[in-house]
């Protein structure tokens, strides 16, 4: 990345004395190496592009394009696709809705998945059990709303999540502290190749904003929750609506963020520390710590992946320089920064 002199010092001060974020590189499917020189035959059933801008694509509206992207809309699609990358070599990066990413300026090489349009199954709703099964690419907000007008309770915490279920499930989101790994029963996934298996919630592992399918190469294709009817839907529905306005009257909605950039070291809060240092504002190029929320790093207008980067180091190094605490970003890397 391009620094002024002044950047260089902030980073290398940081770098020196933080560990890095952990950069994830596309998973790979094959030890040969890409000769991205040669043709590559784009299959005629699978909606497969080249040279396709990422930035668009994710919440803080960063990123480079990718090499080749898929956005599959049915299960034989996203199998399609996972057998033309294995046959020819190239790595594969799965992404959702984008809202918890920071993509690399460079952009990302081998096939890019994108699984906000994926329809594995339609939205089932058993109401003798009280259970929601939904594809991966269903936004959590939706299906929040969904079970709040039914008056089922347990997902009034997800009304504000701009993700879709699949990143629910992956990440373990949640709110208000609440997490999915509260209300999901199980999730069906696809395997690289093409097989589908079903894991239970204890297959998962879940811990904080986190599970065992965080870096895997497996594919998320929907997840059953288990709600708990109450009798009651405008009571439902208020509380959903409160946790949303909780949420965003103390969040930043009017600018590009990925929501909350480093995880609580519990018991202290992220935003404490980080406002306690007076960084609210701080500005690297167009990226800018939040004014209205500390955990936030928000893009003014065109910020660069490399400078929100710099920024993530530039805030662990201080809270670490004063409070010997180490702030783990939950936001995922993804590409050579």
């Amino acid at each position: 990345m391009t620094l002024s002199h002044d950047r260089s010092r902030s980073r290398s001060a940081a770098e020196s004395s933080v560990s890095k974020p952990q950069i994830h590189q596309p998973v790979i499917i094959s030890t040969i190496p890409t000769d991205a020189d040669r043709d590559v035959e784009v299959p005629t059933d699978c909606p497969i592009r080249p040279g396709i801008s990422l930035k668009g694509l994710t919440t803080w509206k960063v990123g480079g394009p990718a090499e080749w992207y898929l956005e599959p809309k049915t299960l034989a699609q996203t199998q399609s696709g996972l057998a033309w990358a294995q046959l020819n070599k190239l790595p594969i990066t799965i992404i959702g809705a984008g809202s918890n990413l920071l993509i690399s300026d460079k952009g990302l090489a081998g096939l890019v998945i994108c699984t906000r349009h994926l329809r594995y199954v339609n939205t089932q709703v058993d109401g003798e059990n009280h259970s929601i099964q939904a594809d991966a690419g269903k936004m959590v907000a939706s299906l929040a709303w969904q079970a709040a007008r039914k008056g089922w309770g347990g997902m009034e915490w997800a009304a504000g999540i701009p993700g879709t279920v699949g990143g629910a499930v992956v990440m373990n989101a949640g709110a208000h502290g609440h997490s999915t790994q509260e209300i999901l029963v199980s999730t069906e996934v696809l395997n690289l190749d093409g097989s589908i298996e079903t894991l239970t919630n204890q297959d998962l592992d879940y811990s904080y904003r986190t599970s065992i399918l965080q870096g895997d190469s497996r594919i998320v294709l929907s997840a059953t929750f288990q709600l708990r009817a109450t009798g009651d839907a405008e009571d439902i529905k208020a509380r959903t609506f409160r946790d949303l306005e909780k949420r965003h009257s103390k969040q930043p909605y009017d600018r590009p963020s990925c929501g909350s950039v480093f995880r609580n070291p519990t018991p202290l809060y992220a935003a404490a520390l980080i406002e306690s240092l007076g960084l609210k504002g701080h500005r690297i190029g167009d990226a800018e710590v939040s004014t209205l929320h500390a955990n936030f790093i928000i893009n003014r207008k065109d910020a660069k992946a490399s400078e929100i980067l710099e920024l993530i180091y530039y805030v662990q190094s201080q809270v670490r320089a004063k409070y010997s605490i180490e702030l783990e970003p939950e936001v995922k890397m993804l590409g050579e920064f």
